[in-house]
């Protein structure tokens, strides 16, 4: 396992196109940098990307955080690596001129949990986020204020990770903080499929127009 003091191996790539945000990849369990490059090509093109490995290796699978089984999950080391993470994104933004304010992160999975580390512990590092097959992590958090940010839930009807009542206890927790959420659910699994990518672009696309 690399230290949390060990930068993050990476890909960054600038926009290549006048899109309204930066997206910040964070891939699910045994994925890498380049893992969720497609998926950001596919909700929106042109985008400028900032995409880390995770740093816990679990059998060989690069991971954001260490969990002590399937679905349970290292409250404490997704605390301590979330804040590494966040002082990683504020550092390549700074370096980059990315405003926070334009970056969202588009997470899967254990992705999409190290996302809400973000949100919940240091929401001055993103914009907003689109968070795929979520799980609810813990109620004891601070009140941070989320002010408006647009978070997109996406999560399958028939996932056999995610318990059924976590997208809508992560939508209260985001809504109560003051995010505006959109909650979807697709026909799916745990894994993705292309609706997942329409509703994305679509929520995208709505969002940059308002």
């Amino acid at each position: 396992m690399t230290g949390m003091g060990t930068p993050f191996q990476h890909v960054y790539r600038p926009a290549t196109a006048a899109v309204p945000y930066h997206l910040l990849l964070l891939h699910g369990t045994g994925g890498d940098e380049n893992d969720m490059v497609p998926l950001a090509e596919a909700i929106l093109p042109g985008a400028g990307i900032i995409s880390p490995r995770g740093q816990v290796i679990e059998n060989g699978a690069p991971r954001y955080f260490r969990r002590f089984a399937e679905g349970v999950l290292d409250v404490e080391d997704w605390r301590e690596r979330s804040q590494a993470l966040a002082d990683f994104v504020a550092s390549i933004c700074a370096q980059n001129k990315i405003s926070p304010k334009t970056l969202l992160a588009v997470g899967y999975s254990n992705g999409a949990n190290i996302a809400q580390g973000l949100l919940l512990l240091r929401p001055e590092v993103l914009g907003g986020a689109v968070l795929l097959r979520p799980m609810f992590i813990t109620d004891d958090i601070p009140g941070n204020d989320l002010g408006g940010r647009p978070i997109l839930l996406l999560g399958g009807s028939h996932d056999p990770i995610i318990p059924a009542d976590d997208l809508p206890r992560i939508a209260q927790q985001l809504d109560k903080r003051g995010a505006q959420v959109t909650v979807k659910a697709v026909q799916a699994s745990h894994g993705l499929v292309a609706n997942d990518i329409i509703l994305a672009r679509q929520w995208l696309n709505a969002d940059k127009n308002r």
